[in-house]
């Protein structure tokens, strides 16, 4: 749904973004990118479906290079999905590292930010929850959150 008034989010406390993508060097290697394009979604399931896992929300966009937001609640709950021998990231991350390793075939890539109340801030007009605003509580972008300068406040 089209949200037409302006809008900011705001996260209760720290939070983590978490950038993760991948980039098809070789496209005609499908059999080494498919797996790594088939896995992401498993993952998103798994957390998704289990609300103390501490994902919070997630945007994805597909291309010869991938990239996705995620927003976490913490960076403990990130590092314990990821070294979660139960979990489906640790075998897809091993298969991988057997599949494509050092190859050249298929880059993966991933970057992580611990965020402080006050350290960003966002605006939305026109459009869906989308981002932090659905991984947050969303406003109206009025008074005290009007300008980016407010909201950095």
């Amino acid at each position: 749904m089209i949200r037409s008034e302006r809008l900011t989010a705001e996260v209760e406390g720290d939070f983590v973004v978490f950038l993760i993508g991948m980039r098809i060097n070789k496209l005609w290697k499908i059999h080494k990118w498919l797996p790594v394009v088939l896995a992401m979604p498993k993952m998103l399931r798994e957390l998704m479906s289990t609300p103390d896992s501490g994902l919070l929300s997630f945007e994805s966009w597909f291309g010869r290079t991938t990239i996705m937001v995620q927003y976490w609640r913490s960076s403990e709950q990130l590092l314990a999905y990821a070294t979660n021998k139960d979990a489906e990231h640790l075998p897809a991350w091993r298969k991988f590292n057997q599949a494509v390793g050092t190859s050249g075939d298929v880059g993966i890539w991933h970057e992580t930010y611990k965020i402080s109340p006050g350290a960003c801030e966002n605006v939305y007009a026109n459009m869906p929850l989308f981002g932090l605003g659905k991984a947050g509580t969303v406003h109206p972008a009025t008074g005290k959150r009007f300008s980016a300068k407010d909201r950095f406040k």
